[in-house]
């Protein structure tokens, strides 16, 4: 029968419910309640405010109406706790409505111990949980009894998951939960993925592509997205966009309840302080980010969710899922950086089926004007990011094989099957295998001599168990894949704690200093105990913390848009005056960065020369080149001084001029350069740090203490040294090797680009600065360091680059026609 002609399969209590708020049921939720029946896997694709969440629990509501058990039946996974929250918030007037006592309840780490302990013994028929949170259970003594009825799992955001080492860990989670309750269905839900068959593997590991059901629904409206255009105030530079401060507040102003996004928590601080100050309606306006505290954040998502707030200004601590219906606008300010994460948080608006999107994009420079625009084209073309397909990082592999074993001995043939289920590992050698089990067995070859790297022990049954009881306490303690640079809790003077923030900050800082910290400005007071002590004040030039993760990396995708708007001049209309003069300058004095050349330009300014190389590749991929250009540079004699990367662009200084860019630029510097850099590079060791403390190596947390940021660098520096001599290839370093590809400095991204324009470089030898390297010499001035130097300082070189760049030009004013020729 066809699927719009069926009858309602909803139960009556759950029919009149729906009925009461005049819902119906809609053809995907259909699909959805069909394929659940039938115990088919299934992947629904769908925009956010189309009842997705909703789709994918009403089989499981269904059939605990018809089939009530004791025992778990869904498990829900989310990569966020807040959005575990909502969900469990926004069950509770269906189950209401259905009154037959089918309870669900949320698990996270902030879950008290005592509701814990409670849902061990007597589990909710729903349970909502992270990735973290499953990995943990499923190291329980009675897992495969508390798993067992089982009957469905559903992955929200399965996007944000897939291509992550969290999603790594959740594959393994999911390997496991097969194995204690095989009859279990899986339901991927998202709003943002290209290609579904991607995924598919995710929700079956049956490579039969039949097995797994795609469901697709569609929004009865386009989202509505429009790009502040200020032509005449659009900053060169920098990423706070504090020229649109006042459009923002008066879009908040205009709406009834009003989302800001930002990429950083810095951002956020910053920007929610400049509302505060232009405040006078006294606006409710809130602040959400991670380093906040549990508390604040709550109150925050509570009083969103009863309509009290007019603003929230967020990161993407609240990009998914979060069911607030009443926004009626979402505001990016700065650059998207990819257009999956753009719908994403465009969605939060009109959170209904029959609304509309609505959301503003601020750029916070000339070149983030190109993004947003070129953001907007790749939605309304239908052009979105996949989620990168990576091997199963071994770090994390390493950590999941402890924790089987402390749930339960296992034979390394059984295990080796099991983990070969889970998506990202479904190529694993069994060498890679037999090598990790060895590591948390013996630490390696290496290692072999320190029996606290021996976490593992093999019995003559051929089963491995964990090597002490202390290991069980330890991996819990530690485990996990998010892993932040060490941070001390905030705590206000006589009042409650307010969140944490990085500890090297802290360092900067002697008592009386102050800092915006949790969208006020604080007076540093001290430490004690790992504790900051702080007070509030009214003082002005305060510092801005800087937190651990940086700048989100700007996708594929959208560098190939921005390559082609800047080169197609028949679009250029549609841009603000500003950045039309800009283009058209830049095309007159020096070159327009092409589709398919490369444009290299030198100048000399200051008694130092200049290199700029416009690759559009991402702050990564650019940064890996700046070294590596450097170490090529010094070997000509050209002495290098230092080199700054944007998204955009790259520029390097030296004492004499790059004559030759084609040699520099060559793919074999990927070779035996890459090679060296990588072996002396302070960043490998940084991400060894994260790779051996997710591995368990380095153990942060101990039974009444924690090792301090300093403790852990010095460990982990010191035996990074000794497995690079005497074992190179010991995974972890091979992990190492892996993340610094993949993540701190895309070796793929810049391959592909040297690549790409091999022999094909637009080499412009110029006698001053061009316009489109403004930004850049602009983000050299930043490194002074107070905030008044700061805006002194890039003021006056602004003006300076300005004159030189246009060669008195009022580029300010309308360009001549001749100009453009």
């Amino acid at each position: 029968m066809p699927l719009f002609e069926w009858t309602s399969p909803l139960p009556p209590s759950l029919k009149q419910w729906f009925d009461k708020k005049n819902w119906h049921l809609h053809d995907h939720q259909i699909e959805m309640i069909q394929h659940g029946m039938e115990g088919r896997s299934t992947l629904l694709v769908a925009p956010t405010g189309t009842g997705k969440t909703l789709a994918g629990f009403l089989p499981s509501l269904i059939d605990l109406d018809q089939n009530l058990t004791q025992g778990l039946h869904t498990l829900y996974i989310s990569p966020l706790k807040a959005l575990a929250v909502d969900i469990e918030r926004n069950l509770t007037a269906p189950l209401a409505a259905m009154q037959n006592g089918v309870k669900a309840e949320t698990r996270t780490g902030d879950t008290p111990q005592a509701k814990r302990q409670r849902q061990r013994e007597n589990p909710p028929h729903i349970l909502m949980t992270t990735p973290e949170s499953l990995e943990l259970m499923l190291t329980w003594s009675d897992a495969p009894e508390i798993f067992a009825s089982v009957k469905c799992v559903i992955l929200d955001e399965i996007h944000a998951l897939a291509g992550h080492k969290r999603g790594d860990l959740l594959a393994l989670s999911l390997a496991r939960l097969r194995k204690l309750a095989p009859h279990a269905r899986s339901v991927g839900l998202s709003a943002t993925i290209a290609n579904p068959d991607r995924l598919k593997g995710w929700l079956d590991p049956d490579p039969d592509p039949e097995k797994v059901a795609v469901v697709r629904a569609h929004k009865s409206t386009a989202p509505e997205i429009n790009v502040l255009m200020k032509s005449g105030e659009l900053p060169w530079a920098g990423h706070s966009a504090a020229y649109a401060v006042d459009d923002i507040y008066q879009l908040i102003q205009s709406h009834k309840t009003t989302l800001v996004f930002v990429n950083t928590r810095a951002q956020a601080e910053i920007l929610f302080q400049s509302l505060w100050r232009m405040n006078d309606d006294n606006l409710p306006i809130g602040l959400h980010h991670g380093s906040l505290s549990v508390e604040q954040r709550r109150r925050v998502e509570s009083h969103m969710a009863k309509g009290s707030l007019r603003s929230v200004v967020a990161t993407s601590s609240l990009d998914l899922g979060i069911d607030w219906a009443d926004i009626d606008l979402v505001i990016q300010v700065g650059a998207p950086k990819g257009t999956a994460r753009l719908l994403q948080r465009i969605g939060r608006s009109g959170h209904r089926y029959d609304l509309t999107s609505k959301a503003m994009l601020v750029p916070a420079n000339r070149f983030e004007v190109f993004e947003c625009m070129a953001a907007v084209a790749d939605i309304e073309s239908g052009l979105l990011d996949d989620p990168d397909d990576h091997p199963g990082a071994l770090d994390v592999l390493a950590q999941h094989i402890v924790g089987m074993a402390i749930g339960d001995p296992f034979h390394p043939d059984d295990l080796y099957q099991e983990i070969c289920t889970a998506y990202p590992y479904r190529h694993l050698s069994r060498q890679d295998f037999d090598d990790t089990l060895d590591f948390v067995t013996t630490g390696g070859y290496a290692l072999k001599a320190y029996e606290r790297f021996h976490k593992l022990v093999p019995g003559k049954d051929g089963l491995y168990r964990i090597a002490h009881r202390s290991v069980a306490l330890q991996w819990r303690l530690n485990a996990g894949t998010i892993v932040e640079t060490h941070t001390l809790t905030v705590r206000m003077r006589g009042s409650g704690k307010l969140g944490k923030i990085e500890e090297y900050f802290v360092q900067s800082l002697i008592p009386g200093d102050t800092f915006i910290f949790a969208g006020r400005i604080l007076a540093f007071l001290g430490v004690k105990a790992s504790v900051v002590e702080v007070a509030p004040t009214s003082a002005a030039e305060p510092k801005v913390p800087a937190y651990a993760g940086g700048r989100l990396p700007l996708t594929t995708n959208l560098a190939e848009r921005i390559r082609q708007m800047i080169a197609d001049q028949s679009g250029w209309s549609r841009y603000p005056d500003a950045v039309r003069q800009w283009l058209s300058i830049q095309d007159w004095k020096s070159s327009l960065p092409g589709v398919d050349q490369l444009l290299v330009e030198t100048f000399p300014r200051s008694k130092k020369q200049f290199c700029v190389v416009y690759g559009f590749e991402g702050r990564n991929a650019h940064q890996t080149l700046g070294m590596l250009l450097t170490r090529r540079m010094e070997r000509q004699g050209l002495k290098p001084i230092g080199f700054v990367a944007t998204d955009y662009a790259l520029a390097i200084w030296s004492l004499h001029p790059v004559e030759t860019p084609h040699d520099l630029l060559s793919p074999d510097m990927l070779g035996d350069d890459l090679e060296e850099w990588m072996q002396e590079s302070a960043m490998m060791k940084r991400s060894f740090r994260t790779v051996a403390t997710i591995a368990g190596l380095l153990e942060k947390r101990h039974p009444g203490a924690e090792k301090t940021g300093r403790q852990m660098t010095v460990n982990s520096d010191l035996i990074y040294d000794v497995l690079l001599r005497h074992q190179p290839d010991h995974i972890l370093i091979r992990a190492t090797r892996d993340d610094a590809a993949r993540g701190l400095t895309d070796i793929r991204r810049l391959a592909d680009l040297l690549a790409r324009f091999d022999g094909k470089i637009d080499f412009r030898q110029l006698d001053r600065v061009s316009p489109m390297a403004m930004p850049l010499m602009l983000e050299v001035g930043r490194e002074v360091v107070t905030a008044s130097a700061v805006e002194d300082g890039l003021a006056a070189l602004e003006a300076e680059l300005i004159d030189e760049a246009m060669d008195g030009i009022d580029f300010s004013g309308p360009i001549q026609a001749n100009l453009a020729l």
